[in-house]
């Protein structure tokens, strides 16, 4: 069992080189998945050679996921063109331009080596210029033109051959806060987020959906309504296993969003103890994968603290762990041609989406690493 653990840890990578230290240390411990950020990414070709060895280093075909969403929160602009964002693409509301966003972002991920794009988002924008790290990312103001465009881009998505996750369960949507810096609040009833933020998931999750999407990522935030005592809803039991997977039905894949967020870091601490005892809860949750992006040193003694969780919990996970993989797509072969053929759809895509003018130009954060980024 011990040997299989590191299939429940999804881990950043230090930077745009495997060196050997970190490809040792994850040739021994084996994490199921890998995310890259802008600090992993420098030219097409540099990028697909990192995927190719975080294969080869892993003896279970890897998850090697993105956030490729659009807007700000696109990590491929940093070698290509930015794609118009959510928020774009639901004020000129064009089904098709929707549809074309999913199959391009897929068809370049699949060429990089990537498997799955950690979007859609399904959070509902009930006010564009909160500030709760939501700004652009939203595909509608209200539950049905959520659930109305999302659909569009997770059906093309996949069927590009990108496995999906929508996220962030059960809503950033009204947080007052950004869980990137602090654990936010949420005091709606249940009665108000079954109408809301709750319609949209229970569209995505059901077992009966024409529109699934294959994992679902848990956001950090404390909804009293649905659980009172306290606990990040990424950590509530309550929240992953009774409603998500129980009331809504959910039998893709679930994972934390990241557990070096301060939605996390601040009420658990950055020690050992603090990493111990979110892990175990994380899994006991329901959770199927941890999610570590940034303090990748610390991604090791997880993996120790893993061996303390029950074993019906560790059985469960590392089960729908394996189911989720069978389903994943080998890369595409690299073709620097076809890279720029697929890049220049993107620029089209931000034309129509945008107009001739404001699409041709580049966005201010067009091709930089931003000090802190968003997902």
């Amino acid at each position: 069992m011990a040997d299989q653990l590191g299939q429940l840890l999804m881990t950043g990578v230090p930077g745009p080189v495997l060196d050997a230290q970190t490809a040792a240390t994850f040739r021994r411990i084996q994490p199921g998945a890998f995310i890259l950020f802008g600090r992993n990414i420098q030219t097409p070709s540099q990028l697909r050679k990192l995927c190719d060895d975080l294969r080869d280093v892993s003896d279970t075909p890897p998850i090697i996921t993105i956030d490729q969403e659009g807007g700000r929160v696109s990590r491929l602009k940093l070698i290509g063109n930015e794609p118009p964002n959510a928020n774009q693409l639901r004020d000129k509301d064009d089904a098709a331009l929707i549809t074309a966003h999913g199959r391009i972002t897929g068809g370049l991920l699949r060429m990089f080596g990537f498997n799955l794009d950690l979007c859609p988002v399904l959070d509902i924008s009930f006010d564009d210029e909160a500030d709760n790290s939501l700004r652009g990312r939203c595909y509608g103001n209200d539950a049905a033109h959520v659930i109305r465009n999302a659909t569009l881009f997770n059906d093309a998505l996949r069927a590009a051959g990108a496995l999906s996750c929508g996220k962030h369960f059960p809503g950033y949507s009204r947080c007052p806060a950004d869980a990137h810096h602090e654990l936010p609040t949420v005091p709606f009833s249940r009665a108000d987020l079954d109408a809301n933020e709750l319609a949209v998931f229970m569209h995505f999750a059901s077992p009966s959906s024409p529109s699934p999407v294959d994992s679902m990522m848990i956001g950090h935030a404390f909804y009293p309504s649905l659980d009172d005592t306290g606990v990040p809803t990424s950590l509530s039991r309550r929240v992953i296993t009774d409603i998500l997977r129980g009331e809504l039905g959910f039998r893709g894949l679930v994972m934390t969003d990241d557990l070096d967020m301060g939605a996390i870091l601040n009420p658990y601490g950055t020690g050992d103890s603090g990493m111990e005892q979110v892990i175990h809860r994380a899994i006991t949750a329901g959770n199927d994968l941890a999610m570590i992006c940034h303090r990748v040193e610390m991604v090791e003694k997880a993996h120790g603290y893993l061996a303390g969780v029950a074993q019906p919990e560790l059985d469960r996970a590392l089960a729908n762990m394996a189911a989720f993989k069978a389903k994943l797509s080998p890369p595409e072969p690299w073709d620097e041609a076809e890279f720029i053929r697929r890049d220049a759809e993107v620029l089209k895509l931000r034309i129509d989406t945008l107009g001739a003018e404001r699409g041709a130009e580049r966005s201010p954060e067009d091709g930089k690493r931003s000090p802190v980024e968003v997902y």
